[in-house]
């Protein structure tokens, strides 16, 4: 046995050896948590068995890509390499990081991977700098597709209980914000990049 593999078939047994008469594995502690967003009887479902990997958008390349055969959506701010879009409006300010060229985060060659620290960074303080931002999350998934896309999010100052890993949850749960609100942030973003480097726009809108 090789103990520095990942099954998946493992983890499905372990699982099943967990669940109670009823198939059901135990709630977590995270229900208990002032973070999350549900309440009543809750169950996990059940960990199915493991199935072959189906493929993403852009795992042909570039031509059965979304984000390289359609213009940008809601962009924010560009300098060539990297693009900064915001997605159709939320609850919370949501803005995504692509390079322009079509690349996974594996295909990053050294100087990519280093510019895509310093982007983050630099991104993740314009967001920051919002009056009423209390926290920016970062997250990069990677299941749907194949095109690097990093996403990161603004928590409103205050609301604790969107803290931590259950802002996404909250996010499918809460009203969106008036498009103004959003056209105004995301200028406002755009705009601080813009004084940093790059051949940004001020902003959609």
């Amino acid at each position: 046995m090789d103990w520095a593999e990942l099954d998946a078939a493992e983890l499905v047994a372990l699982a099943r050896a967990h669940e109670d008469p009823d198939g059901h594995l135990p709630v977590p502690d995270v229900v208990g948590w002032d973070i999350f967003p549900w309440e009543g009887e809750l169950r996990p479902r059940r960990l199915r068995d493991p199935e072959p990997e189906p493929p993403r958008h852009g795992e042909d390349g570039p031509a059965g890509c979304h984000a390289c055969q359609h213009p940008p959506e809601g962009l924010v701010w560009s300098d060539g390499g990297w693009r900064l879009t915001v997605p159709a409006g939320g609850p919370v300010p949501t803005f995504v990081l692509h390079p322009v060229e079509h690349l996974d985060l594996g295909d990053l060659d050294e100087a990519q991977a280093a510019d895509l620290g310093v982007v983050v960074v630099r991104v993740e303080r314009a967001i920051a700098a919002v009056p009423g931002v209390g926290r920016v999350h970062v997250s990069r998934f990677g299941d749907g597709g194949a095109h690097l896309h990093v996403f990161l999010f603004a928590r409103p100052a205050g609301l604790l209980q969107l803290r931590g890993s259950c802002l996404t949850d909250w996010e499918d749960i809460l009203p969106p914000l008036p498009p103004e609100r959003w056209t105004a942030i995301a200028r406002s973003v755009g705009q601080r990049l813009a004084t940093w480097r790059g051949e940004a726009g001020p902003g959609p809108g």
